[in-house]
């Protein structure tokens, strides 16, 4: 599991907190080096091992999205060490605005996949994608995830494929993972315009930065 500085924290602790019981004390939280790493909204993560650290064959390679993903998207040795471990990868995976930095490492070229609402489908075909309006897009090795909260639905979908449907339903229960909003505004279509344009206006800069990074690869 990548960690970066400026990823949004809960697109990898939720996935990590229902897949730490799948790993057997293998699950790998890497960075470029390792050592604490601050996310987008200051919440602190550390990273147990180093690129050169990370083991070189792995059943699943995952990217958080957030903030700094378009500096990720920009950043050689990232997108190199995502372009070797996903050549072998079993499964290789993302939440949220982290398709994008897989695209921007050539690894979603000619594959359907998603992200988060505010760059989906102005951004993902940019790199190579097909961009599909769903929570969770299977296409091949490649499985990517929508928008942040949607990392809880992407885990339990990669459980299932590894473990089988009775271990991700006990997952789920002991998560106790039954959502119940008090609002229907998960999405812009549900949201509607006036709170579309305030949500967009909080994201215009995570936009502007993934176009811009998408446009220059």
């Amino acid at each position: 599991m990548l960690l970066y500085p400026g990823m949004t924290a809960l697109d990898l602790v939720g996935p990590q907190e229902l897949l730490a019981g799948l790993s057997a004390g293998s699950l790998t939280l890497v960075a470029e080096t390792k050592g604490p790493i601050e996310s987008d909204t200051g919440l602190g993560l550390i990273a147990t091992a180093s690129f050169a650290e990370c083991p070189r064959d792995l059943d699943v390679l995952f990217v958080p999205g957030g903030d700094g993903t378009p500096k990720q998207m920009r950043h050689a040795p990232t997108l190199a060490f995502l372009r070797d471990r996903a050549s072998r990868a079993r499964y290789v995976t993302s939440v949220c605005t982290g398709s994008l930095i897989l695209g921007a490492a050539g690894l979603l070229d000619g594959y359907r996949a998603t992200s988060h609402w505010c760059v989906r489908d102005s951004v993902l075909p940019l790199l190579g994608a097909i961009p599909v309006a769903d929570r969770i897009v299977t296409d091949r090795n490649r499985i990517t995830a929508a928008g942040i909260s949607a990392g809880l639905d992407f885990a339990l979908a990669l459980a299932a494929r590894l473990r089988g449907d009775e271990y991700a339903r006990t997952a789920q229960l002991v998560a106790e993972y039954a959502p119940q909003p008090p609002f229907d505004a998960g999405s812009p279509a549900a949201a509607g315009p006036a709170v579309t344009r305030g949500a967009e206006a909080i994201l215009a800069d995570l936009v502007a930065g993934s176009l811009a990074a998408a446009k220059a690869r």
